[in-house]
């Protein structure tokens, strides 16, 4: 695929289709996330200009079976693989 036929990506973007941030065509293309200087996998939903990603805690859940989420600031990269 070229960079033409991939939509840019948000500065805000969450995997939860329920989220006012989530967008359907981003996910069509794989996405890689770098926080830090090192890739991550582990992250549900990123915000660049602001600095932080929400990463699952453990194996926790919240009432309604969702993993619990952290919020952890610094240099967040996305980028198209």
């Amino acid at each position: 695929m070229t960079d033409a036929t991939r939509p840019e990506l948000p500065d805000h973007l969450s995997i939860d289709p329920r989220s006012p941030h989530h967008v359907a065509a981003v996910f069509e293309h794989d996405i890689g996330i770098r926080f830090n200087g090192k890739e991550r996998f582990d992250v549900e939903e990123y915000c660049v200009s602001e600095g932080w990603v929400k990463v699952p805690h453990g194996k926790a859940l919240d009432r309604k079976g969702k993993p619990l989420l952290i919020k952890i600031k610094g240099t967040v990269e996305a980028y198209y693989r």
